[in-house]
């Protein structure tokens, strides 16, 4: 079938997978060009099929020559309709891992639940014996808490009184001006039970408890700060007081792997163009300015990017990993740089429909938006026929 984006809001509904093979590829290329990463040989990668989970499997896999377990939860393909991009992702990935004659296999199925950690716990015993690398990488906005059965859904909200900025339709190019309700009390703890620790928390426990975290295993998961300009309802917001829960379950898994020198971190990283980051108010138009001033002072990073120079400058060097004062590993510096964050600060009030263009980079924004569906990419001649019934041969089909 011929394949065209077809877009609903920040969603897009359809998924190319030549183009999410040339993204995985790319990538790929990229890591390999950077030469080896002292990194561990056995690695499993929670919500592995996009964004920072899927960079940091390729960085893993073909930096360091490491066997991956994925785990994620994406659509398969039925006949005339296709995937989801991360299914996508994962079958190039896996292609490409053989290839090179790399262990990966993959996990389709909800990971918070209790059935999908026993599969993969199975999967580890059978096939890798025990784990060096643990990446914790789930970008769900509902979760089904597998012991009491309640659904939660987070929620986009400030905390204590109605938000009102500026924002873009990074699709029209329009600016305009965005309200937003405070939360209550139920929405900033739905929002910590989906996006907080406590799944990962869940996820160390159950490993360790089967003996299947390797002396001194470590386990990351990643997290956002941002500027002041955003962080009305991003950080001090239901999704930062989720956060604040992650990094301080980092904590308490150290504690908890303490007999057998383990270690728990929380990256912050870059602001990215993610399906996630494109449903925020106000972050897509804070990402077009900063893509502007980041990209003409060459400090500009994708996913890739940032793990890369996460791997190879904060967690493997063979010295002791630096973190802020609050025990976080620091990824975002580029974009946190004082000059970036002044020239932002200086372009929002000015920033209109008309001159966004101009000042920002809304041209890169949705280039970005389009890559996560595989659409975009100039390798790609996408008026080809192309079968969208691409399997993923690690995962037993229906």
């Amino acid at each position: 079938m011929i394949i065209e984006p077809r877009m609903r809001g920040f969603i897009c509904a359809t998924a190319h997978p030549k183009g999410c093979e040339q993204n995985v590829k790319n990538q790929i290329e990229y890591i390999k060009s950077k030469g080896h990463i002292n990194s561990p040989k056995r690695v499993l990668v929670i919500g592995a099929s996009t964004g920072f989970g899927l960079s940091s499997r390729i960085a893993s896999a073909f930096g360091s020559d490491a066997a991956t377990i994925g785990v994620f939860f994406e659509k398969p393909p039925v006949e005339e309709k296709t995937a989801s991009p991360g299914w996508y992702n994962s079958a190039a990935f896996e292609n490409e891992a053989h290839k090179a004659g790399l262990y990966a296999k993959s996990i389709n199925g909800d990971a918070f639940s209790d059935e999908i950690k026993a599969q993969t716990l199975n999967l580890i015993k059978t096939d890798l014996g025990q784990i060096d690398l643990i990446i914790y990488s789930l970008a769900s906005p509902v979760r089904m808490h597998p012991k009491t059965g309640v659904l939660h859904r987070s929620v986009l909200k400030p905390i204590g009184q109605k938000y009102t900025n500026k924002t873009v339709d990074f699709h029209s190019g329009n600016v305009t001006e965005v309200s937003i309700v405070p939360a209550n009390e139920e929405d900033i703890e739905n929002t910590v039970a989906v996006m907080g620790g406590e799944d990962w928390s869940m996820w160390i426990a159950a490993l360790k408890k089967e003996n299947l975290l390797a002396d001194g295993a470590m386990t990351v998961a990643y997290s956002y700060i941002g500027p002041s300009l955003t962080e009305a309802v991003y950080r001090k917001g239901t999704i930062g007081r989720a956060k604040d829960h992650l990094e301080a379950t980092a904590f308490s898994i150290t504690d908890s792997l303490a007999d057998i020198n383990g270690k728990a971190y929380v990256s912050v990283n870059k602001a990215l163009v993610t399906q996630a980051s494109s449903a925020i108010p106000v972050i897509p138009l804070y990402i077009s300015l900063l893509y502007k001033i980041m990209k003409e002072k060459g400090t500009h990073e994708g996913c890739i990017e940032q793990i890369q120079r996460l791997y190879e400058q904060k967690l493997y060097t063979g010295k002791e990993i630096p973190t802020d004062e609050k025990g976080r590993i620091r990824i975002d510096d580029l974009e946190m740089d004082v000059n970036v964050q002044y020239q932002i600060a200086k372009l929002w009030p000015e920033a209109t429909t008309e001159n966004l263009p101009k000042i920002g980079d809304l041209e890169g924004y949705r280039n970005d938006f389009h890559n996560l569906f595989g659409f975009g990419f100039v390798e790609i001649d996408y008026k080809k026929d192309v079968n969208e019934m691409v399997l993923i041969k690690s995962i037993l089909q229906p």
